[in-house]
């Protein structure tokens, strides 16, 4: 069975010629119907003549073209104009005349190029035609002229409106996917951060730790096996991450969570920095971004923390709380000097950014005495 929506997605891939053609047939039909002859539009105010061989070619002329008033605005104008001046010079009042209305309205939202001249060359034309009404005979007058030419001008400025509009939602369109592709450049640049700089930290304070290992041949290969085990988590998740980028990509592309944490403190102890992990409460069940929020508040402080304080003890303490998920992470020092590479302080202004958008509360600093703590409120249900 045909639904109504069905039809209208089968009738929108249809040329637009082909679509604009029902209405150009509807006027023409109208005019050759005996009941409606004589109610077309009269300027000049001159009797009516009998419908004859040329009347048909006439409505043709002035109806027709109205299929191409989106695809050739200009051509569709010109041609029920000449109709149009046909019509009214042969005194044939048909209902055809209504065209024009119809080809000035769409030429003026539809016509790109010429727009000017088209104006110009109409303007003219209509006094060529006032001219020749005139001679005739006509009683109109000058007043009578003038007023159905604001109403021309009325239908093309009415086009020029729908025109500006559209251009208008166009441009705002545009504007609203610049800044959705610059928010996803950032986001992605975010998460590139933190996968890149834990991992690749870590995998550089394990292959230092691994220098003083040569006499220990045990110790040394479980350094490079975490090494290894390292690398391929990077890569894993590089993979995920990019797979964002990738056009035909039709998931969501997973996203760490709080549960994930033991793994990640797991890999930070192998790097050799000494983590004691407490988790308490329950997850919400709707956690918006407060979970990826909280992960990467704790991967950044475990970098920051084996690049600044390595070999110093850390505490990392996640309490689920009903409304929210609250983070704190502390580290002693001052530590061993910083294995890792060096760092270009963004992530510390990008966590505060993640966190504040999701409505929370973000703060690092040093603690009382020696060492640093990084504290976040995450609430819960938030949409990412």
């Amino acid at each position: 069975m045909i639904t109504r929506r069905m039809f209208l997605d089968s009738w929108r891939r249809w040329p637009v010629t082909v679509r604009d053609l029902p209405l150009a047939l509807v006027i023409a039909l109208a005019s050759v119907i005996p009941a409606l002859r004589g109610l077309g539009t009269q300027l000049g105010d001159l009797p009516a003549r009998p419908y004859d061989a040329l009347t048909v070619a006439t409505i043709a002329l002035e109806c027709l073209p109205l299929a191409l008033r989106r695809s050739r605005p200009a051509l569709c104008l010109a041609l029920v104009s000449l109709g149009f001046a046909i019509d009214q010079v042969r005194v044939y009042h048909t209902v055809a005349g209504s065209a024009l209305a119809i080809a000035l309205l769409s030429a003026g939202a539809h016509l790109d190029r010429g727009r000017r001249t088209a104006v110009l060359v109409g303007s003219l034309a209509y006094v060529g035609l006032a001219v020749t009404l005139d001679r005739q005979g006509s009683t109109e007058g000058a007043v009578g002229f003038v007023t159905f030419y604001l109403l021309l001008a009325l239908a093309w400025g009415t086009g020029s409106w729908l025109r500006q509009n559209r251009a208008a939602e166009a441009e705002r369109r545009r504007h609203v996917a610049e800044a959705a592709r610059a928010a996803e450049r950032s986001r992605i640049a975010g998460e590139l951060h933190d996968v890149v700089t834990h991992h690749v930290t870590a995998m550089v304070v394990q292959a230092e730790a691994a220098r003083y290992l040569t006499a220990a041949p045990e110790r040394l290969d479980t350094t490079l096996t975490a090494i290894t085990d390292t690398g391929r988590r990077a890569i894993g998740d590089l993979r995920v991450l990019l797979d964002v980028l990738n056009p035909d990509h039709g998931t969501e592309p997973r996203t760490p969570s709080v549960g994930e944490l033991h793994t990640l403190v797991e890999q930070t102890r192998q790097a050799g920095q000494p983590v004691e992990f407490t988790q308490d409460g329950s997850p919400a069940e709707v956690t918006g971004g407060a979970e990826v929020a909280a992960y990467r508040v704790v991967q950044e402080a475990l970098t920051n923390a084996l690049k600044y304080a390595h070999g110093r003890p850390t505490a990392v303490h996640v309490h689920h709380g009903d409304r929210e998920i609250t983070v704190e992470i502390s580290t002693e020092g001052p530590g061993t000097g910083a294995a890792g590479p060096g760092g270009s302080g963004r992530g510390l202004a990008g966590l505060r950014e993640r966190v504040t958008v999701l409505g929370g509360e973000f703060d690092a600093g040093r603690r009382a005495g020696d060492g640093f703590v990084v504290r976040a409120r995450i609430p819960t249900g938030s949409a990412s």
